[in-house]
């Protein structure tokens, strides 16, 4: 279930026994694991590496096979790939980085990393579909003899390649990195059984147009891919409400909380991929709640809305005296 819940049971500790007044505590030393929590770094390691290994082999191989063929849809598919590769290696680089603890400069550690790898990955891939489809496009004005033969054997070996490693990134999905990775491997595995038709039809029809047109198919196949990607990451980089979390939700929840007459300056941000962050003033005339309120409000806010970094504020002037109280103040 990747980073997320490590960092969830990690808390764990930490709520126990923090004064939760100031800003929650990060414990780093503690790595605890419950039933199917997985963190991220560790167990998709060698999925990661297993997958690099075999697409940088089979980039070469589709490459130079592209050449050889002169085939357009050949080149794409390598084109494809090899921007993968290059997003699984930030994703892993990204992921290594957020489980690395927090420093004086560095007070949310590296997470954000996860963020920006997701960005650049989404760019790297529009930029190889751009190169792509100006070629495919210069093919239509001077068609090219394909070999159709070497076009089908070597798509077929990178459908293989990309199901039998897209398995690998079956669970973990909750993290924006392994869904991309997921999602790579997922479209990959489907262009490559473009590529085997259209071999097989320049094959049996001998029209050359069939390999730029198909081209252009992946170069569609990618953005359309990809687009999500670069928006959820832009969005995050942006440090908005993360997917899958209702501001108006928390907002209500807090508010129902015990002794809670008013709440302002409410924040829910990412801190990385998997990680989200909140702070909130909540307004108490009757006094100071305890230790235990902020640690229960802090749990509950952890499993019901996955927001692992709580910090909230105790005001027991209900005159509206902070500075903060305004919606229009950040």
């Amino acid at each position: 279930m990747s980073q997320h819940t490590h960092h969830q049971h990690r808390h764990d500790h930490d709520h126990a026994g923090h004064d939760h007044h100031g800003h929650d505590s990060h414990g780093h030393g503690h790595h605890h694991h419950g039933p199917g929590h997985v963190h991220a770094p560790a167990s998709f390691g060698k999925a990661f590496a297993i997958r690099i290994s075999l697409n940088v082999a089979f980039v070469v191989i589709e490459a130079v096979y592209g050449f050889l063929a002169n085939s357009m849809a050949l080149l794409a598919d390598a084109g494809h790939n090899l921007s993968d590769v290059f997003g699984l290696v930030m994703a892993w680089a990204a992921m290594y980085m957020a489980s690395k603890p927090p420093t004086q400069r560095f007070t949310y550690g590296l997470g954000g990393s996860t963020v920006l790898a997701a960005l650049f990955n989404a760019l790297l891939v529009l930029l190889a579909a751009g190169a792509i489809g100006w070629e495919a496009m210069r093919r239509f004005f001077d068609p090219q003899p394909v070999a159709g033969m070497t076009v089908m054997i070597v798509a077929a070996i990178g459908i293989v390649i990309n199901t039998a490693t897209a398995l690998l990134f079956m669970r973990g999905q909750d993290d924006i990195n392994i869904k991309g990775a997921f999602l790579h491997m997922a479209a990959d595995a489907a262009v490559s059984a473009g590529v085997v038709i259209a071999g097989l039809l320049i094959l049996f029809t001998g029209l050359q147009w069939i390999d730029p047109v198909v081209s252009l198919l992946i170069v569609a196949v990618i953005v359309w891919s990809t687009w999500d990607l670069l928006r959820e990451s832009v969005i995050m980089a942006l440090a908005a409400v993360p997917r899958g979390i209702d501001a108006s939700e928390v907002r209500a929840f807090l508010a129902a909380s015990p002794g809670v007459q008013s709440l302002h300056d409410l924040h829910i941000w990412p801190m990385s991929t998997t990680e989200t962050a909140l702070t909130c003033h909540l307004v108490m005339p009757d006094g100071h709640p305890g230790d235990a309120f902020i640690a229960e409000t802090s749990t509950r806010l952890r499993e019901r809305f996955r927001i692992s970094h709580a910090t909230l504020q105790i005001e027991t002037d209900g005159n509206g005296n902070c500075q903060l109280a305004s919606d229009n103040v950040i």
